[in-house]
């Protein structure tokens, strides 16, 4: 902590910030600071009140400030280092320094002092909202987070069985079909409904009264008999034609929600992806989608079914006797009651589920792509640690869902056995007074059997339903998400030429969450013109590339190409004018062709051999067993470097970009092959407006200007040997690189004299 001149007597050390207030007065807001002006780890406090501001270093000695008018509170932040200055007309009073893990408190802070000096200058009374709560519905908020637990518990609520309404929107294409299966399966359902009404004559005016004596008419038994069978045919083939119908349309609802979030996942912005696990949005889009779908291919189908069945045959038990039909449904509200209860715990349960098999997924999604560093620090056992771990915690969520589920199944079949033993008996009493029939009792079994065995159907699709409402959720978690990219409302069409390549970056500033990256950065790049970034790590350098690509967009100022803000252009229409070579090339697997036409699909193969022959990759790729058609493993495995580095140039020279974005390109290669990939890049250059990151400053001697970045900022522009003869930053930049590699140089003669002082000596050989 910066020392402090103050008015205000320094105050005895205390242990906390309640025993260095005045009587009466009383907290507003707090700070714990953890770093001094070194950048040493040292814990502090700062406490605001509604008259001073308190200030504890890390000897417990207390110091503070009487609010008084021009004295402000900045808050700024930079390479994970926040930092609060106050001032009092432009000087600087105290500074205070902390890591960004408490940056929330620290703008809570800033903005209760704000509050403060505004009522104080006003000559109101301290109101106004208290950054400890939340602004809209004043809910305290958690000590590390700005997010209301309150206005945000939708994001954090358990599914609802509601959210399988919104695939309407998916559905509503496909109405025709629905409705064709829907009454498909309600003449399905009134056909199986006909063979139990048939047992009434077949009892009463067949079998009861042979046994009395009578004899039986055999066409009318045959009548009876071909109902029955008609019956049965006619629900197989109702059943068969809404069953095909309704699966062809749930596999096609299912298919165009899988592309609609697969297609809107490709339009968010990098920030979306930076947190979130690979292997998440694999199983979101993979397995969720197909859990959708067998649920509305079958159980929605099921569903229906018993819905319908449960209503007809409830219609035709009471057409034939009321009294017992009302003791049939005597099982249906406890069996509700029990639906209910457990519903609530299967909708977290599979939540639960779903996010710990999000875990067994990571583990692979992050193993097998990086096997080979996995192997390469024999780290096989960790990983199969790491996958047991999220496998036994997928077990333990399972294990405790299932325990809930298995009680809950059999208690419904045993309530529905209590409710047929219950109608056995009613039954029964009423034959011996004479009230129903035989042929009745019989076909109310028969319409029992199939009642309760529709209500136990019904009671496990709450499982499969809470699973499909889960997944829904997941899905839908990702449909709802906006990018912080958003294409413009009314974009602006692009000249038929094409952009001109010239680039005004005017006030940029930029924040990664709480964190400040880039701040008031003003630059005008020239068509044409090659210009080289240069700082420190940290420094803001790839997150101004990210800018220019609009990865990201800014947070103040604007970027403008030809004039126009990048923000009014379709981001497709702008990307298509970029090229970008990484320090780590991406290749897909596929062909090389492929690979290098990426960014063009149509092109033909001379201008594929064009492109690669610029890029200096013609000769090696001819060496390759099948040449422009050998297949590239996964993420260009097979293929050293430089080589796919010169591909990656290859793909960037096809698509003959505007605007050309070099990140870090030569620094993974050893000297020869980076005197390689530069002459391809001295071919890429040529003509284009070209933003160039390098590790090596020595490769940006011929750009046109060099501009050097420091925390956010750009502290030099010029070519290189203005730069050098300023002896500014860029300078002592270039020095310090240049003795480090003159360090290395002479580390790499002393170990070779030594090598060949070990190497055992010749013997001469014998003179004559």
């Amino acid at each position: 902590m910066t020392p402090i001149r103050s008015t205000t007597p320094a105050l005895a050390p205390a242990p906390s910030g309640a025993e260095a207030l005045w009587p009466g007065e009383t907290e507003q807001a707090r700070l714990a600071i953890d770093l001094d002006d070194a950048l040493r780890f040292v814990p502090g406090l700062l406490v605001l009140t509604e008259q001073r501001l308190l200030a504890r270093d890390g000897e417990g000695r207390w110091q503070a400030f009487a609010l008084a008018d021009g004295l402000v509170l900045r808050h700024t932040d930079h390479a994970g280092v926040g930092t609060l200055e106050l001032q009092a007309g432009g000087a600087l009073r105290a500074r205070w320094r902390f890591t960004l893990g408490a940056n929330v408190q620290a703008l809570r802070l800033a903005k209760r002092f704000e509050q403060l000096q505004e009522a104080r200058a006003h000559g109101a009374p301290v109101t106004g909202d208290d950054p400890g709560h939340c602004p809209s519905c004043h809910h305290p908020l958690p000590e590390d987070s700005d997010e209301c637990p309150v206005c945000t518990r939708e994001l954090n609520t358990p599914p609802s069985t509601w959210v399988l309404l919104r695939l309407w929107r998916f559905a509503r294409p496909y109405q025709g079909q629905l409705l064709s299966g829907f009454l498909l399966t309600l003449a399905a359902t009134a056909a199986t409904l006909v063979p139990p009404y048939l047992t009434i004559p077949l009892m009463d005016e067949v079998l009861i009264p042979f046994q009395n004596g009578q004899r039986i008419d055999p066409v009318y038994v045959l009548w009876l008999l071909s109902g029955l069978l008609g019956s049965a045919l006619l629900a197989w083939g109702l059943g068969w034609a809404r069953t095909w119908v309704l699966a062809l349309v749930s596999e096609r609802i299912a298919a165009d929600l899988r592309t609609h979030a697969f297609e809107h996942l490709l339009g968010l912005s990098l920030d979306y992806f930076g947190a979130k696990r690979t292997g998440d949005l694999m199983a979101r889009i993979g397995s969720e989608t197909d859990r959708i779908s067998v649920f509305l291919s079958l159980h929605a189908l099921d569903f229906a079914t018993d819905v319908l069945m449960l209503a007809m045959t409830s219609a035709i038990l009471f057409s034939i006797n009321p009294w017992l039909a009302l003791v049939t449904l005597l099982p249906l509200p406890f069996i509700a009651w029990m639906i209910h209860v457990v519903r609530d715990r299967l909708r977290t349960g599979f939540e639960k589920i779903d996010r710990a098999w999000g875990d067994v997924t990571n583990v692979l999604a992050d193993t097998i792509p990086g096997i080979r560093v996995v192997k390469a620090f024999a780290a096989e056992r960790r990983e199969a640690r790491r996958f047991r771990d999220a496998n036994q915690a997928n077990l333990a969520v399972n294990d405790r869902l299932n325990k809930v589920w298995s009680l809950f199944s059999p208690t419904v079949a045993l309530l529905t056995d209590i409710g047929l033993l219950v109608v056995w008996g009613f039954g029964i009493w009423q034959v011996s007074r004479g009230e129903i029939t035989v042929g009745v009792l019989s076909a109310f079994l028969a319409y029992i059997g199939r009642f309760y065995g529709r209500l136990d159907s019904m009671s496990r699709i709450v499982s499969v339903t809470q699973k499909a409402a889960a997944g829904a959720k997941r899905i839908f978690d990702i449909l709802d998400h906006v990018s912080s990219v958003p294409e413009p409302a009314e974009p602006v069409t692009l000249p038929p030429a094409g952009l001109s390549g010239g680039v005004t970056l005017e006030d940029v500033a930029f924040r990664y969450g709480n964190r400040s990256v880039i701040r008031r950065l003003s630059l005008d790049i020239r068509p044409g013109e090659m210009i080289g970034l240069v700082g420190h790590s940290g420094s803001g350098k790839s997150t101004l590339v990210n800018l220019l690509c609009r990865f990201y967009d800014v947070s103040g100022g604007s970027i403008k190409v030809d004039g126009i803000d990048l923000r009014r252009i379709a981001v497709a229409d702008y990307r298509r004018h970029i090229g970008l070579v990484l320090q780590e090339p991406f290749l897909f697997f596929g062909t090389i062709a492929e690979n290098i036409a990426y960014g063009r699909p149509d092109a033909t193969r001379e201008q594929i051999v064009a492109a690669a022959r610029a890029a200096h990759a013609h000769d090696f790729i001819l060496r390759l067993p099948q040449g422009y058609d050998s297949l590239v493993g996964e993420r260009g495995q097979g293929l050293s470097g430089g080589e796919r580095q010169r591909i990656s140039i290859a793909r960037a020279l096809l698509i003959d970009p505007k605007f050309l974005i070099l990140d870090e390109a030569t620094s993974a290669v050893d000297t020869e092959t980076e005197k390689e990939i530069q002459k391809a890049l001295d071919n890429l250059v040529q003509g284009r407006t070209t933003i160039a990151i390098a590790h090596r400053l020595s490769t940006l001697r011929k750009a046109d200007r060099l501009v050097v970045m420091d925390r956010g900022e750009i502290v030099e522009v010029g070519p290189h040997e203005t730069l050098m003869a300023r002896q500014g930053a860029y300078w002592r930049l270039y020095e310090a690189q240049a003795r480090k590699a003159e360090a290395e140089d002479d580390g790499d003669s002393e170990h070779d004299a030594v090598l060949l002082a070990r190497q055992p000596v010749p013997p001469s050989r014998p003179t004559a």
